[in-house]
Formats: C-alpha cells, sequence, structure tokens
C-alpha cells in the first residue's frame, strides 16, 4: 500500500490541517455470515455496556471531538450523528446493530468499540487515487439505502475517486462500492477529525481488520495515515 493513495484538496488542507485518515487494505477475504461474529458481537456490547452511560456519553472526549467536527462542517451531529457514535448509542440503549455479513459486521464492531467512524469498500470497484475534497457543483451521491442519486450541495466534505463521490465525510457510504458478498479485496478507511489522534485512528483500523481476518480470512496488507497537514 501507498501513501499516494489519498490525494487531499488543498481547501481542505488549508481548512483542516490536522485532519487525517487511516487505511488498511485486507486481500482474498470471504464475505459471508459467520457465528465468530456473533461471539463477537455479545463479547463487544457486554464491553462497551459496561464502559459506558448513555447519558454520559456525550461528554466523552472522543465523541466530542466528532461532534465539534460535524458542527466545523455545517451538520448537526444531534441529528446525523458520527457513526461510530450512533452504533454505541443502539447498543447503549440495549438494541442490537445491523447483522449485514461477516466483513461489514466486523468494521462496524470496532468502530462502536473505538468511536471511530469506519469505512469498508470494495477495493476492487475503486478508481484510484482517492481524493479529499469539497462538493462541487455537478455533483451526485447515491448512499447506502437510497432509492436514488441526490445533487449534493457545495462545499459538503467527500471522499471520491475518478468517477464518483465514495463517502460524504464521514457518515455516508455509496452503494456502488459497498461490500458485499462477492467482495474479496477490502479497503477499510478510518476517518478523523481535528482532535483525534493518529494513534487512535490506527488503533481503530488495526482492530477492524483482525476482526475482519477473523471473520472473513483475508490477508492484512499494512495500516497507514495519510494527513491533510504535515
Amino acid at each position: 500500500m501507498k501513501h499516494s493513495l489519498f490525494v487531499w484538496d488543498q481547501e481542505v488542507a488549508a481548512q483542516f490541517p490536522r485532519l487525517a485518515v487511516s487505511v488498511s487494505i485486507i486481500k482474498d477475504v470471504r464475505v459471508e455470515q459467520s457465528a465468530e461474529v456473533e461471539r463477537l458481537r455479545n463479547l463487544v456490547f457486554a464491553q462497551m455496556r459496561s464502559a459506558f452511560r448513555l447519558e454520559e456519553l456525550k461528554d466523552d472526549p472522543v465523541v466530542r471531538a466528532y461532534r465539534d467536527f460535524f458542527w466545523a462542517l455545517n451538520i448537526d451531529p444531534t441529528k446525523t450523528r458520527p457513526s461510530g457514535e450512533a452504533l454505541l448509542r443502539r447498543v447503549l440503549h440495549g438494541e442490537d446493530i445491523p447483522r449485514i455479513s461477516s466483513a461489514v459486521d466486523s468494521y462496524n464492531l470496532a468502530s462502536l468499540q473505538t468511536i471511530v467512524p469506519i469505512s469498508g469498500f470494495d477495493l476492487d470497484i475503486l478508481a484510484a487515487p482517492l481524493h479529499i475534497r469539497f462538493s462541487k457543483e455537478g455533483d451526485v451521491f447515491q448512499g447506502i439505502g437510497m432509492q436514488a442519486p441526490k445533487r449534493l450541495e457545495e462545499g459538503m466534505l467527500v471522499v471520491a475517486d475518478s468517477q464518483q463521490i465514495l463517502c460524504i465525510y464521514p457518515h455516508k457510504d455509496a452503494d456502488s462500492t459497498k461490500i458485499t458478498f462477492k467482495t474479496k479485496n477490502i479497503l477499510l478507511v478510518g476517518y478523523g477529525a481535528p482532535n483525534i489522534s493518529k494513534d487512535r485512528l490506527v488503533d481503530a483500523v488495526n482492530l477492524a481488520s483482525s476482526y475482519i481476518k477473523q471473520t472473513s480470512r483475508g490477508r492484512i496488507e499494512g495500516i497507514e495515515v495519510s494527513s491533510a497537514g504535515p
């Protein structure tokens, strides 16, 4: 894996010089339904319900960092929550999280455990390099669960390849590049915020990668950080 996988737009780097993402590639996975995921689910749920209280979650420094970043992006985090927090809130409410597949469930568990938003993409569909930029006139996006593409407002923070927008950073992934039961190679992205350390991003993606290897086999090809600033 090369550092050139991500290209940071100059406007993004100027506005958020402390922003970073952590990335991992996992090759030769077998995406399926897995009993091992259920074992992990029970373990992680019990751990998080013991470690957190729902009424105190908003004061957690990691939750606070992502909420502050959402406000800076003109996103109300009480209505559109960062995905790690959203998953953790479901668990603390006594609810389950969606069962999708061994790979997707694995990185969702890592996301709620670390509170770091994580995306998983079918690597073979992507047209690298990936650009972290602000949306521009004419950009359209169809996220997972959306019935049709929609035209984006200008100035939204997105991740895009040379053909399409892959993610509205850091909370909504594209339908066309999602992991499916046919996926063989995966790109994981852990999304940072200005007050989230690079070490935390690496730890989150490392955990997600190890869970995927545990439930879906595969070969981890390294974990790296790409930063907006030096």
